[in-house]
C-alpha cells in the first residue's frame, strides 16, 4: 500500500510538473530525468519521499524529521577544491580504502565520491554506488562509463536498505546524507550483512540543532543510533572542515 500510494504521488506531481511546463537547464517538460527529479524534490516538501539519499514518509510513525535532500544538478559536488577540502585521501586512509580494495558509497548522489574511491581501490576493487533515485543511478552508471571506470556498480536501494550483496564491502562512506535518513537504525541494521570482517563505516555530517530540519544532525545523535543498529564508535575526527562544524565518525560492528 505504501509503495502504491507513493507511485501515485509521484505521477500526480509529475503531471502538475508537465501542466506548469518548467524546465531545467534546457531541457525539455517531458525529459524523464528532469520530470523524475522534479517529482522527487516536490514530494520530499510534501514528505514523501526525497530525490537523493534516505527519507521516508512523514506521517509514518516512528520517523524523525528530515532535511530535504537537494534535487538540482550534480554537478554541483564537483566544485573545483571540494576533494581538498574534504580531505578525501585522509578520510580513504582511515577507512582503510585501498587497491583492492570494495567500497560502499551510500546515497551517492552524482557519484563524485564514488568516482574518487574508484581510482583508489583500482581495477581490484570494486565501488557500490547506491542511491534509491533511479534517474541518479542511470547518471552514475553514465559517469563511470564515460570516465572509462569499469569497477562503479550503481545500485539502486530503498529509503531503508542499501541492497548490497552480503559480505560485499570493506568500507563504507555516509557523506552528507545522514542527516536525509528518516530511520537510520532500520537502514544500517541491513546495511550490516553486506560487510565483510573489520569493515569500517565512516559517517561525515554536520551538528546539526537536533530538528533534523538543518541538513545537520548532532554527532551525539549518530553514536546512539547507530549503537542501536549494534555499531560501536572507533574513531571521532574534525577535519573535514575548517570551521569545526562538521565530524567525521568511523564505525565498526561489534
Amino acid at each position: 500500500m505504501r509503495r502504491w500510494n507513493e507511485r501515485r504521488a509521484w505521477l500526480m506531481l509529475a503531471a502538475l510538473t508537465l501542466a506548469l511546463g518548467c524546465t531545467s537547464r534546457g531541457r525539455a517538460p517531458n525529459d524523464p530525468a528532469m520530470l523524475e527529479g522534479r517529482a522527487r524534490a516536490a514530494m520530499a516538501r510534501l514528505g514523501v519521499v526525497g530525490p537523493s539519499g534516505h527519507q521516508q514518509p512523514a506521517q509514518e510513525g516512528g520517523a524523525r524529521a528530515t532535511s530535504t535532500p537537494y534535487a538540482g544538478d550534480p554537478a554541483v559536488f564537483d566544485s573545483p577544491g571540494r576533494e581538498k577540502r574534504l580531505q578525501i585521501d585522509r578520510v580513504m586512509k582511515l577507512l582503510g580504502i585501498r587497491p583492492g580494495k570494495s567500497v560502499a558509497d551510500i546515497g551517492a548522489g552524482g557519484g563524485w565520491f564514488a568516482v574518487l574511491a574508484a581510482r583508489k581501490v583500482g581495477p581490484g576493487g570494486v565501488v557500490y554506488a547506491e542511491e534509491i533515485n533511479t534517474a541518479a543511478v542511470r547518471f552514475i552508471e553514465e559517469r563511470a562509463a564515460k570516465e572509462k571506470l569499469g569497477n562503479v556498480r550503481a545500485v539502486l536501494g530503498t529509503a531503508d536498505d542499501p541492497k548490497l550483496p552480503v559480505a560485499s564491502v570493506d568500507a563504507v562512506l555516509m557523506l552528507k546524507m545522514y542527516h536525509e535518513i528518516a530511520r537510520p537504525v532500520e537502514l544500517v541494521e541491513r546495511l550490516k550483512p553486506a560487510l565483510r570482517p573489520g569493515a569500517k563505516v565512516g559517517i561525515i555530517d554536520r551538528n546539526g540543532d537536533g530538528s533534523g530540519t538543518d541538513h545537520g544532525v548532532p554527532m551525539a545523535t549518530v553514536v546512539k543510533e547507530m549503537g542501536e543498529a549494534g555499531f560501536g564508535l572507533v574513531g571521532t575526527y574534525d577535519f573535514t572542515k575548517a570551521d569545526g562544524e562538521d565530524y567525521f565518525l568511523i564505525f565498526e560492528v561489534r
